[in-house]
C-alpha cells in the first residue's frame, strides 16, 4: 500500500483570508460603485450641488453681499456636497444595509467591523473628490477666483467629512431605515437653507446667528468661505467647532451603533 503526500500550497486558490489591506480596498471599490450606480445617490450628492451652485452662481437670486455671487457659493456649495455624502448619503445607504442583513453578515466575514467602516469612509473620500472636481469646474467657469492656503481647505474638508460621517452613522446605526430615510433628508433641508450654504448667516436674526454658527455645516462653509474668498489663514474656530463635532459623533457612532 502506497501513501500519497501533497505538499503544502500545491491547490490554489488557497482557503483563508486576503490581506487586510486588500479586504478594504476591495469593499471601499465596492462601496463607490454602488454609490455612483444609484441614481437617487447622484441626485443627492452630484447633481443637486451642481444645479445649485450653477443657478445661484449665475443669476442674482439671493443677495450674498459685495462681490460676484460665485465667489460666496462656491465655498458653501463644496460644504453642501461634504455634507451630502458623508452624512445624508451614508445614512440612507447604511441604514437600509442594516435593515436588509448586508451589515450583519459583513459582520460574520473576515473583514473586521472596524475595516468595513474605514472602507466606507474610502468610499465617501473618493466620491468627495469627484464632487469637488466637478463643482470647481463649474466655479471656474462662473468666473471663481479663490485665495488662500489649500492645506487649510484641505484639513476643513476632512474634519467635516469626519463630522458629518460620525453623524450619518449614529443615524443609520440607531434609527429604523424608513425613520433615516425621512430624518436625513429632512436634516439635508433645513441644513441647506439655515446653514450658511445660500443664504448668509448675517440674514438671519442675531439670536439664530449664535445657534447657527455651531452647526458643522455653518463652520464648514464659514470656514472655506474664510479661506477661499477672503483669503484668511487657518480658521481655528471653525476647526474647532467641526473636530468637537467629529468626536462626539463619531464616539457616539461607536458607543451606539447596532448592526442588526
Amino acid at each position: 500500500m502506497t501513501t500519497t503526500t501533497t505538499a503544502t500550497g500545491t491547490y490554489a486558490p488557497r482557503p483563508g483570508a486576503a490581506p487586510l489591506l486588500r479586504m478594504i480596498g476591495a469593499q471601499a471599490a465596492l462601496e463607490t460603485k454602488m454609490l455612483l450606480r444609484n441614481g437617487e445617490q447622484l441626485l443627492l450628492t452630484v447633481i443637486i450641488p451642481a444645479l445649485l451652485l450653477t443657478l445661484f452662481g449665475s443669476v442674482d437670486i439671493v443677495d450674498t453681499g459685495a462681490g460676484k455671487a460665485v465667489d460666496f457659493l462656491a465655498p458653501g456649495i463644496l460644504a453642501l456636497a461634504v455634507m451630502s455624502t458623508a452624512f445624508t448619503g451614508q445614512a440612507i445607504a447604511t441604514g437600509f444595509e442594516r435593515r436588509y442583513g448586508v451589515l450583519k453578515r459583513l459582520a460574520s466575514s473576515p473583514l473586521p467591523r472596524w475595516a468595513l467602516m474605514t472602507a466606507k469612509t474610502a468610499s465617501v473620500l473618493v466620491t468627495e473628490m469627484l464632487q469637488v472636481a466637478l463643482l470647481t469646474a463649474i466655479a471656474f467657469a462662473l468666473g471663481w477666483s479663490p485665495h488662500g492656503n489649500p492645506f487649510a481647505v484641505l484639513l476643513l474638508l476632512l474634519l467635516g467629512t469626519a463630522a458629518f460621517s460620525g453623524l450619518g452613522l449614529l443615524m443609520a446605526g440607531t434609527l429604523k431605515a424608513e425613520a433615516t430615510l425621512a430624518a436625513a433628508n429632512l436634516v439635508f433641508l433645513l441644513l441647506l437653507v439655515g446653514g450658511g450654504v445660500i443664504v448668509p448667516l448675517d440674514r438671519f436674526p442675531s439670536g439664530a446667528q449664535d445657534v447657527l454658527s455651531l452647526l458643522p455645516i455653518s463652520a464648514l462653509s464659514d470656514g472655506l468661505r474664510d479661506v477661499l474668498q477672503h483669503g484668511a489663514g487657518m480658521p481655528w474656530g471653525d476647526l474647532g467647532i467641526l473636530g468637537v463635532w467629529a468626536v462626539v459623533g463619531l464616539a457616539a457612532a461607536g458607543r451606539f451603533f447596532r448592526w442588526e
